[in-house]
């Protein structure tokens, strides 16, 4: 039965501080739609991989069975945003290690060891989260990472033609979060949902491709709502990605900032599957080398 109260916040989301007025949009089904594959969450495979063999996700994560468990945890784990942890990625390379037994021992996969982020942010999908938990999550007073993940499973599972009612409200939401492993980036919780509106690239990963029409339209809409920012909409905040050293890099640092000013293509999902394969293939390869 449909308990939808028209507050975006209710009973079941433990919020008991109000962040926001409710919208004056009418009531909404209580059941949210999926948008693209139901089963991987649109995760880029190489992370779901990741996560599903994970002692912490098969483990610990199993053992939580309710929204309210899961808010906790996220309270008490999570400290930045990114699909890795800190350096992990680097042990694919490592000579006699790349894929074998030791790795997966250690719960290190060919991508690293994916993030408790990410792991519960799968969680939260697996819970099948219904409107008012998911307001319940993005107006949670305890944490920003709460917040955070939950507008992480909107950019991931919700249409994109909804992405800019879910986020229009919080675009200048000015709290703050360190969204690097390690620590080191400081970000405004509305410059995150800036950048997830208008870019692909999430550290090392990628978002879901948002189709160019509705892509233009966002960024339309955006510079309509921040009209002395629209020639800086693309690269206002870092577009977060790894440089050719490997290192994070924000678009902001880089000398050569000005020359950045044509439009990303959108990347074909093979390509961005190859991406990481060819990396984990070159690795393999080399270890396969140097143990002959």
């Amino acid at each position: 039965m449909d308990a939808t109260d028209g507050s975006p916040w209710n009973n079941s989301s433990g919020c008991e501080e109000e962040r926001r007025p409710a919208q004056k949009e009418g009531k909404k089904s209580n059941v949210l739609p999926l948008w693209g594959n139901e089963r991987t969450m649109n995760l880029n495979p190489l992370i779901l991989t990741n996560i599903q063999s994970s002692h912490y996700f098969k483990v610990n994560l199993y053992e939580l069975k309710t929204y309210h468990e899961v808010i906790d945890e996220i309270y008490y784990k999570v400290s930045h945003l990114e699909p890795w942890e800190k350096g992990s990625r680097k042990t694919a390379g490592q000579t006699g290690m790349c894929g074998g037994r030791f790795m997966q021992v250690r719960g290190v996969g060919a991508g690293g060891i994916v993030s408790t982020a990410y792991c519960l942010l799968y969680k939260l999908f697996t819970l099948r989260l219904t409107r008012k938990q998911l307001n319940g999550l993005i107006n949670h007073p305890d944490s920003p990472y709460i917040r955070a993940l939950g507008f992480m499973y909107i950019r991931y599972t919700q249409p994109p033609p909804d992405l800019f009612s879910w986020y229009d409200d919080y675009l200048e939401d000015e709290e703050e979060l360190d969204v690097k492993a390690g620590g080191g980036q400081i970000m405004k919780m509305g410059d995150i949902l800036k950048q997830f509106l208008t870019k692909l690239e999430w550290f090392s990963t990628l978002f879901p491709r948002i189709p160019v029409p509705i892509q233009k339209e966002l960024e339309q809409r955006l510079a309509e709502k921040f009209p002395h920012n629209t020639g800086n909409l693309r690269g206002s905040k870092p577009s977060i990605t790894l440089n050719n050293q490997g290192k994070y890099s924000s678009s902001n640092s880089r000398k050569d900032d000005g020359i950045r000013t044509q439009q990303p293509r959108h990347i074909p999902d093979s390509e961005v599957q190859w991406g990481e394969a060819e990396r984990t293939s070159y690795w393999r390869a080399r270890c396969v080398y140097v143990i002959q």
